[in-house]
């Protein structure tokens, strides 16, 4: 049952929102991206300044809209474009957090594969990916306390790979040892468009700090400095160490490397220094899932309180923790893990990936919109239309496959939600709770 007013011990404070913004941003990605990044050469710098700029954009709209205080991402849509609207919103970022973390599980497995060679086989990487769903999943279901006490311990581990190569950037940079020469790749539009598409992805996350429906304390502060804090933070390391390992690195050692933060700790401090590296980089992909599955249960509460899912997506245990959200969540995930386990499904698992960023793209161009109604000064609309046109230069760095099947997820959305309103009658009444649009 509800309690009417949240425990305050209970609630997240700006660290541990902080930690929730900085842990779903920091996952998997970032510490693989350079082998992507590696051949683009220059247009990989371009691309990160891009995306961390359209990242920040973003996030100040996304802050503007949360200084109104509680109700989640849902609650900053519906006044400026209505129920639908905020709905498709709320169910495109669901559907995104649940493909990522399949693939966030899947990296976890991989990483401890790349420490426990045993792991390495295709059945232990998918009972290792689903062991740690299962085992986040009961975390979250514990209690809220739980899950940011975990955030901020795994965003603690996480950061020590991307500081410690940031601090040999410094140290060669002091003795005066010349950095490895970048790859030869023309700057053009399309490489950089290449570059800002897969930079987006490790930056993609921050969003999360909104999806709390009652679990934040002062959220009209609280989520506005974690969200722009913490982006800055995130991007200002992942330019200056994913850039670092392209200058630490011959072009062709990231090209082929299984673990190129790991490969760069390991040549600088040695094998040992290489394998807590490895480690720290399994934590970090651990710490994100994390992070994610407790967003996802929020988001997926939030829909069951209004009608949009099914009224047992609302039913809540200790500390109001929505418990069939969590669980169908995490149910939802193991699936996409087991149909990767099919070597027939493997690119289908690949293009989740692209279509979880193509979904999250559609919150961000919305939330972008409804503060530009918000916030009607000529700066805030200035930072505002860099981050629109961030927006439409992603979807096109997405692709058209993945930006379409992402139109097909909103359809399917909107006929789920025809079919729950048809079946109960008639629009369900707002939720009394701090889900529900303040008038």
């Amino acid at each position: 049952m509800r309690a009417e007013q949240p425990i305050a011990t209970h609630q997240l404070g700006v660290w541990m929102t902080g930690g929730l913004v900085v842990g779903s941003m920091i996952g998997s990605g970032i510490f693989m991206l350079p082998v992507s990044l590696g051949p683009l050469g220059a247009n990989a710098m371009v691309g990160w300044v891009i995306s961390i700029l359209g990242a920040l954009a973003i996030a100040f709209g996304l802050a503007t809209l949360s200084r109104r205080g509680e109700g989640g991402i849902r609650a900053y849509i519906e006044p400026a474009f209505g129920p639908t609207a905020a709905f498709l919103v709320t169910w495109a970022l669901w559907w995104s957090n649940i493909a990522a973390q399949a693939a966030l599980a899947i990296a976890t497995a991989s990483a401890l594969a790349w420490l426990f060679p045993w792991l390495g086989g295709a059945p232990w990487i998918v009972a290792v990916g689903v062991g740690c769903v299962l085992l986040l999943t009961l975390a979250n279901l514990r209690g809220v306390r739980t899950s940011g006490g975990l955030s901020l311990v795994t965003v603690a581990i996480k950061l020590i790979p991307l500081l410690a190569v940031v601090g040999i950037i410094f140290m060669r940079r002091v003795a005066g040892i010349p950095f490895e020469p970048l790859a030869h790749s023309p700057v053009t539009l399309p490489n950089i468009a290449t570059a800002t598409a897969l930079t987006l992805f490790a930056l993609t996350g921050f969003e999360n700090a909104t999806a709390p429906v009652d679990k934040v304390r002062d959220p009209a502060r609280t989520i506005p400095r974690a969200l722009l804090v913490g982006t800055t933070l995130v991007g200002f390391i992942y330019l200056l160490s994913s850039s670092g390992v392209m200058l630490l690195l011959p072009a062709d050692r990231i090209a082929a490397a299984a673990a190129p933060y790991a490969d760069v700790i390991a040549l600088q401090w040695g094998q040992q220094a290489g394998i807590l590296a490895a480690f720290a980089i399994a934590v970090s992909a651990f710490g994100a899932l994390n992070c994610l599955i407790f967003g996802t249960g929020e988001l997926a509460y939030a829909m069951g309180l209004r009608g949009d899912l099914p009224a047992v997506f609302a039913s809540t245990g200790r500390e109001n923790i929505p418990v069939v959200a969590h669980v169908v969540g995490g149910a939802m995930t193991i699936s996409l893990i087991l149909a990767n386990s099919s070597k027939a499904t493997a690119s289908l698992f690949t293009f989740v990936i692209l279509l979880s960023t193509a979904a999250v793209l559609f919150v961000y161009a919305l939330g972008a919109l409804a503060a530009w109604k918000e916030d009607k000064s000529a700066r805030s609309r200035t930072i505002l239309v860099v981050a629109l046109l961030f927006i439409v230069f992603a979807f096109y760095g997405a692709g058209l496959e993945a930006d379409l099947w992402s139109l097909v997820l909103l359809a399917g959305g909107l006929a789920l939600r025809f079919i729950l309103r048809l079946t109960a009658g008639s629009s369900p009444a707002v939720e009394t709770s701090p889900a529900a649009p303040r008038e």
